[in-house]
């Protein structure tokens, strides 16, 4: 009887790290989600004509 608590037990400790894995992937996706929105309101917001400025801006000319 001692085997099956065991695997219960690690059955058990290892679903609590899944759901804690599943928690912290979910967390970065809501990260990523947040930061594409982000991006895409400064593309809106900046002129399309130039995304970037020119790194020569302040050159030594």
């Amino acid at each position: 009887h001692r085997r099956s608590t065991e695997t219960s037990e690690s059955r058990t400790a290892l679903q609590g790290h899944i759901t804690t894995l599943q928690g912290q992937v979910t967390a970065l996706q809501t990260q990523v989600a947040t930061l594409q929105g982000q991006q895409g309101q400064q593309r809106l917001a900046g002129d399309p004509t130039q995304p970037e400025p020119p790194e020569e801006a302040g050159g030594s000319a």
